[in-house]
């Protein structure tokens, strides 16, 4: 797909990645970049269309849509971390909160620009996932577990959409040096060598991203996760927590 003349919308596009995104997206020489923030007020980067738009109000996703119909190029890339564990917190609200925003969202993102994608030629759609879609990290279980469903919600939408000629877009990476991981001190990809991957393949029709070492070496590892993933996950988690006194 030629990103050049193309008309985009970028979810969370006021900071992180999405920023980075939009702003490439222009110097590639698309024509439209709608990027689209639940307060559109927040979007900086010059030359962009703000767009009102929380991913979990369908009211708002109908109107961007509506608003949005010329629209080429999706990135869903919008996302929540609340560094939660499965058993280790009260509740489940952060386990759906995520799972609003990083597989609700998108699936309803995914849902409401089919049809226009499909009228303007098919173009492509592109869901920002994460090395977190493969394994999961106990200390970011409910995370985890919602990028996993983002990754199936992905490989799904992208068999029901091939026949209208959509490619679909699987882009997954360890930590990015954002707001999201400011607190980590493991190596992080930059932005902008995440975005430039990222509209390279759709630029090549290529279907999924593994955007650094990390993503690779655990995506081929999945076959033999249990044996060669895992132990290593469980030593890392056990040296954090405290045994039981009893």
């Amino acid at each position: 797909m030629d990103i050049g003349g193309s008309t985009a919308l970028v979810t969370g596009a006021n900071r992180g990645l999405g920023r980075v995104l939009a702003a490439e997206l222009l110097a590639r020489g698309a024509k439209t970049v709608y990027a689209a923030a639940r307060e559109p007020d927040t979007v900086t980067v010059p030359g962009v269309v703000p767009v009102r738009l929380d991913v979990t109000d369908p009211g708002q996703v109908a109107a961007a849509a509506e608003r949005c119909g010329d629209v080429t190029l999706l990135v869903n890339n919008a996302g929540v971390l609340t560094n939660s564990p499965l058993l280790g917190v009260s509740g489940t609200e952060p386990a759906a909160r995520e799972m609003a925003v990083n597989y609700f969202g998108m699936l309803a993102m995914c849902q409401a620009f089919a049809a226009p994608l499909g009228r303007n030629g098919g173009g492509a759609i592109v869901n920002i996932l994460s090395v977190a879609s493969f394994y999961t990290n106990p200390a970011t279980g409910s995370y985890s577990a919602s990028k996993a469903a983002a990754w199936a919600l992905t490989n799904g939408v992208r068999v029901e959409l091939r026949r209208q000629g959509t490619l679909v877009v699987g882009v997954h990476c360890g930590y990015i040096d954002t707001d999201m991981a400011a607190g980590v001190t493991a190596a992080k990809a930059s932005p902008e060598h995440i975005a430039a991957l990222t509209l390279d393949a759709v630029r090549d029709g290529y279907e999924e991203v593994l955007a650094d070492e990390k993503a690779r070496a655990i995506k081929a590892s999945i076959p033999r996760h249990l044996e060669e993933l895992y132990p290593e996950v469980q030593r890392a988690w056990d040296s954090r927590v405290t045994p039981a006194s009893g």
